[in-house]
């Protein structure tokens, strides 16, 4: 089972090593991993994507909160979230398909951002679902190249 993980920690040099430590060393992957200042800059906010059974999440959890420098962890299955990912995706186009290309970014409320003779990049934003669907109507096209902020959430209380 996929479990998404709020987790506020202090603003540090070497948080992240730390944090990123503590699920290699125990044998635990990450999905996702984003990691950006708060508000406050003294802390920042990690989004964790990983998986695991509801005893495998409990351990990640209490050995996150034994790290001195982490000061909330949240697991999203517990709470109402609000999730968006962002991608940007180059996709080959010629004279037939780039318009059908266009068509459906603008179907996605996606943005081309940038274009060329023989290519379109495009921004798309949403959640997990939205971004698949998007990236497999894509696929038919031809995906040049591809890259993924991973998932970004906050609980909506």
């Amino acid at each position: 089972m996929r479990h998404t993980l709020s987790v506020l920690v202090e603003n540090k040099f070497g948080v992240l090593t730390r944090v990123a430590g503590l699920f290699s060393g125990r044998g635990y992957n990450i999905d996702t991993l984003n990691v950006a200042p708060t508000q406050d800059p003294e802390t920042s906010r990690m989004t964790i994507v990983t998986r695991g059974d509801d005893a495998t999440l409990e351990q990640i959890v209490k050995q996150l909160n034994k790290l001195v420098e982490v000061l909330e962890v949240r697991d999203f299955c517990d709470y109402e979230y609000i999730d968006r990912e962002l991608v940007l995706v180059r996709v080959g186009v010629d004279s037939k398909t780039r318009a059908e290309v266009m068509q459906i970014t603008d179907i996605f409320r996606a943005k081309i951002v940038d274009v060329q003779p023989k290519s379109l990049t495009i921004e798309i934003t949403g959640n997990e679902g939205k971004v698949e669907k998007f990236l497999e109507l894509m696929n038919h096209f031809g995906v040049r190249e591809l890259t993924r902020t991973g998932k970004v959430a906050l609980s909506r209380k």
